[in-house]
């Protein structure tokens, strides 16, 4: 019997000495630098929305905000780092909608997507854009579509490669408009508008930072955004829901996440840094300049939201017959 109080003490006193250290480390926050790791290379829409946003966290949260970049695998490697670093609120994962279309996508991650991270706040907002060649004779998304139903498989749509946001947004505007028509994978970006301006391909389907200087020196015709409202850089051109495509509502997002079981205190006061950082006007100029638009959410909206998108991409992969990774 005294050996079984010796152990049961003794186990209280351990637990207790964790807790203690537990709150500790909650009331000591920030005790070094911040570290965001982002799932993509250098200059990219994800890259400088988290370096715009952390070197104003740094100054708000009383410590420096460093950007660490790590591609690969559809933001597994990046995911993984985070989701086994301590979780003291040192290190946090650039989340975007990628994160959610690779919780279905991939057989097998070696983190849950929904379980081994803390939702801390979303940064930015926005929308993917159809085009086609400015010497296209499709004056309109309706256009394309008619002409698609007339004509079934003989329009050809740029995306980038299989899985990416923008490919699963070419694949759910095929199949929400009814058309039979091919999703062309191109590798990139670069290669996606070089197709798109020298008509290898009816249209594409892009995020809009990297669409803007080709509509502005009309190279390219924006047809439709992506957004369930109207881009505020481009009020004037229709939504693909307004042009008959039903239940067609998707935007690109990225967000800032912890690893799991960071305490709550921690999480509050990032969020806090996050949401007075995104209400800076340098900082919202920054990212309008990117055609971001600057969002700050509560810990649950963006748990919430990730929840949402996780459900709705697997549904799109599945229907798609998108083959998993």
């Amino acid at each position: 019997m005294k050996d079984v109080l010796a152990y049961f003490f003794k186990s209280l006193t351990i637990c207790m000495a964790a807790g203690f250290c537990f709150i500790a480390t909650a009331q000591n926050f920030p005790s070094k630098p911040i570290k965001i790791v982002v799932p993509f290379g250098p200059g990219g829409v994800a890259d400088l929305t988290a370096r715009i946003v952390a070197q104003k966290m740094g100054s708000k949260i009383g410590q420096s905000v460093v950007v660490e970049n790590r591609p690969g695998a559809g933001g597994v490697v990046a995911g993984d780092l985070v989701a086994k670093a301590d979780p003291d609120g040192h290190t946090l994962l650039l989340m975007s909608n990628g994160t959610a279309i690779s919780a279905t996508l991939f057989q097998k991650l070696p983190y849950d997507t929904l379980k081994d991270f803390e939702a801390i706040s979303t940064l930015g907002f926005f929308d993917i854009g159809i085009v086609v060649n400015q010497s296209s004779p499709f004056q309109s998304l309706k256009d394309l579509i008619t002409f698609s139903k007339s004509n079934p498989g003989k329009i050809n749509i740029a995306s980038i490669n299989i899985g990416s946001t923008q490919n699963l947004a070419a694949e759910l505007f095929r199949l929400q408009a009814g058309l039979n028509l091919q999703v062309v994978p191109f590798n990139g970006t670069p290669a996606v508008i070089t197709a798109i301006r020298g008509e290898q391909v009816d249209a594409a389907v892009e995020i809009m930072g990297p669409l803007v200087p080709q509509i502005k020196s009309k190279s390219i015709r924006l047809l439709a955004v992506s957004g369930a409202k109207r881009s505020a850089f481009f009020p004037d051109i229709p939504t693909a829901n307004e042009m008959s495509v039903k239940d067609y509502a998707l935007s690109s997002w990225n967000a800032l996440a912890a690893p799991g079981k960071t305490p709550n205190q921690i999480i509050l006061a990032l969020n806090q840094a996050v949401v007075d950082s995104l209400n800076d006007p340098e900082v919202k100029s920054k990212l309008q300049d990117l055609f971001i638009e600057a969002q700050s959410s509560s810990p649950k909206e963006m748990k919430t939201l990730l929840e949402n998108d996780v459900k709705r991409w697997a549904s799109i992969i599945e229907k798609a017959n998108v083959p998993k990774q």
